[in-house]
């Protein structure tokens, strides 16, 4: 009969230890681990809950702030790690708000130490890894892979609850002023019903402001049918209704202060020579019909 290869004698004392368990709301679990970090939990039993806030204070009963909002306090388990407390004599409570506007404060709590932490140390030390026995005919190459599977395992990461990210606003301004406040969740459809339902331009001026830019349409210049400018840069009238029609016509220049007027026009076609008007540019001028407005418009004298 083969010599055995290897003998293996594990002989492994038990430390059993009863580590602390969770609460249910309204009441809560605080232990520390030292170090300032103070792990606060809880089980969730309520059917609605809007909001959960831990706060701290070095009273019992009053100074109170809060720590931290958790991101879902509809979560069955749930909990937070104070890694800023002063110390481990600082007393906790929480904030519970129930859908319909209820809340309540929980009592005060200190933290008390976890001691599972102490027990897995108790059994890593000398003594017990003595009890352990690898003997010679066990090979090198076997000895490391049996160290390796009873290497204990490494404790779970303490969860971390990620505090909520505050909510982000944009600014909208036309020019100087303010006209509109919105936040992220519509910055999008703010900016295809911009797009989709008008010319208008979005410039963004900074990270949190939006200017809106109004579209304005280039001007197309039409000339009047009645009274206009011909290629030579005579003005031209036109009226083919003066034998039923008393017609009259003020001229300006282009701010409007009065030029010159033509009290009656006795011909249906009139040419005005572009010296009356002294120099190129706009010119304004009102059309009467019978005494009354008949157009307001404007012509362009040209350069010579």
């Amino acid at each position: 009969m083969r010599k055995l290869a290897a003998l293996l004698i594990l002989t492994c004392t038990l430390f059993i230890t009863n580590s602390w368990a969770q609460e249910v709301l309204p009441d809560f679990t605080v232990v520390t681990k030292g170090n300032k970090k103070v792990i606060i939990s809880w089980v969730n039993n309520y059917h609605v809950v809007k909001q959960i806030s831990v706060q701290r204070s070095k009273d019992s009963t009053k100074g109170f702030v809060t720590v931290l909002s958790v991101a879902d306090p509809t979560a069955p388990q749930n909990g937070i790690v104070d890694g800023k407390a002063p110390d481990e004599k600082q007393f906790y409570r929480l904030f519970i708000v129930q859908d319909s506007g209820k809340f309540v404060f929980t009592k005060s709590r200190r933290p008390f130490w976890d001691t599972a932490h102490v027990a897995v140390a108790k059994q890593q030390t000398p003594e017990n890894a003595r009890r352990v026995i690898i003997t010679e005919g066990v090979s090198p190459t076997q000895a490391e892979e049996i160290k390796e599977k009873l290497k204990p395992a490494a404790p779970a990461p303490t969860p971390v609850v990620k505090a909520p990210e505050p909510e982000k606003f944009f600014f909208i301004k036309k020019r100087d002023t303010l006209v509109a406040t919105i936040n992220a969740r519509e910055l999008k459809k703010f900016r295809d019903s911009v797009v989709s339902k008008t010319k208008d331009t979005i410039a963004f001026a900074s990270a949190d402001t939006i200017l809106l830019k109004p579209f304005v349409p280039k001007e197309v210049f039409k000339p009047s049918k009645f009274i206009y400018t011909e290629k030579d840069g005579n003005v031209a009238i036109n009226l083919p209704y003066i034998a039923i029609h008393k017609y009259s016509i003020k001229f300006f220049d282009e701010k409007s202060v009065p030029l010159f007027d033509i009290m009656e026009v006795k011909e249906s076609t009139l040419l005005i020579d572009k010296v009356n008007f002294l120099r190129s540019g706009w010119y304004r001028f009102e059309l009467y019909e019978d005494g009354k407005l008949k157009e307001k418009h404007k012509f362009f004298i040209p350069r010579d």
